[in-house]
């Protein structure tokens, strides 16, 4: 059986992986797509702040997340909510974290909550930030990955830190329509690479990977079988 993947997620992470498409591509899929422009930003946010504190830590176990430093998603972008003490940085990403093609780009009930650990939080979490800052500016999807290109050019993102990864654990996390919250899994970012040097995507395989050439990076997925909370997903293996 074919297995969803997150940025298919959308944050879909993952089809997650098609090549930058053109404006006028992306906007012909938008028609298609059941979301096909951004809905009002009140969609978007969660109205209690400690709901989505909560949401954001449950993506790793407590002995992680109790210490991390916790964003919150505002009108304005992402806020400090909580100080960590641990390096660690936990987050609830909304639908424009999805590749450019995906249908799930703009729906506004895409909830993701992800925990970096410190490489990833210095090198992959500033392309979250940045992305929803240029979105709640008012940017389309197209201008919004032609400033990130823009913004990888002249070295304001940077590629990833050796060793980069993050926590997906969350039992309550949305990540699209169909896969919903597919399984708990870990998340490892590394530049550009060949696939196969890591197995991934064969069979028997455990490791699930994707290219992402707009953030200019491969992700790599390992499914787990327990939830943050410890519970076990009883769909881990397929």
């Amino acid at each position: 059986m074919k297995r969803n993947t997150p940025r298919t997620l959308a944050l879909t992470i993952f089809a997650l992986a098609v090549v930058l498409a053109a404006p006028s591509q992306a906007h012909a899929q938008d028609t298609k797509s059941p979301y096909p422009t951004m809905a009002p930003l009140d969609q978007y946010l969660m109205a209690d702040r400690n709901a989505e504190i909560s949401l954001a830590r449950s993506a790793a176990p407590p002995s992680i997340s109790s210490d991390a430093e916790i964003l919150v998603l505002g009108r304005y972008g992402y806020e400090t909510a909580v100080k960590g003490k641990n390096n660690f940085v936990c987050v609830v990403e909304r639908s424009w974290i999805s590749d450019i093609d995906s249908p799930d780009f703009w729906n506004p009930k895409l909830r993701g909550p992800d925990c970096y650990n410190p490489q990833a939080a210095r090198t992959y979490l500033p392309i979250v930030i940045k992305k929803t800052d240029l979105i709640l500016a008012g940017q389309s999807k197209s201008q919004m990955f032609e400033s990130i290109k823009a913004a990888f050019d002249k070295g304001e993102l940077s590629k990833q830190e050796p060793g980069a990864m993050s926590y997906m654990l969350s039992k309550q996390q949305y990540l699209n329509d169909s896969a919903v919250h597919w399984h708990p899994h870990l998340m490892f970012l590394v530049p550009q690479t060949d696939t196969v040097a890591w197995g991934a995507n064969l069979d028997g395989s455990p490791v699930l990977a994707s290219q992402d050439p707009q953030d200019r990076l491969t992700i790599f997925m390992v499914p787990v079988g327990n939830w943050s909370d410890g519970t076990a997903d009883p769909d881990a293996g397929h």
